[in-house]
């Protein structure tokens, strides 16, 4: 078992920058792929960024390339996501998650333990 517990959302202004934190407590933490997904009532979660168990690869989503950075620190069994220029559609819960994987995943269904959940709200 993997336990993730997300800080860090809040209120912000568009233009505005946020860092969300993803502490993982349980199994081995470097041996997982941790990824950031968020959603909007009514609608289906969406993949945002993943970062593979080495943190040597990165994907992002289109939306959020260039403003998002996802970062990681096995030592302290962390994984981070920078949020700059922020938009009023980037508002969300944002949930952290990780895979047993060797690749990157995008997709939900590859994912073996989620997050609580973070609500981050951008103001226009």
């Amino acid at each position: 078992q993997v336990q993730l517990a997300e800080s860090g959302g809040g209120l912000v202004q568009a233009g505005g920058s946020l860092r969300l934190s993803c502490a993982a407590s349980g199994r081995t933490f470097g041996n997982y792929a941790m990824g950031w997904f968020r959603q909007v009532p009514g609608k289906e979660r969406e993949f945002v960024t993943a970062i593979r168990y080495s943190g040597r690869t990165t994907v992002y989503a289109d939306s959020v390339k260039g403003r998002f950075t996802i970062s990681r620190d096995n030592a302290k069994n962390t994984v981070y996501l920078e949020m700059s220029s922020l938009k009023p559609e980037d508002t969300a819960v944002y949930y952290c998650a990780a895979a047993y994987s060797y690749t990157v995943p995008r997709e939900q269904k590859d994912y073996d333990y989620w997050g609580q959940g973070t609500q981050v709200t951008v103001s226009s």
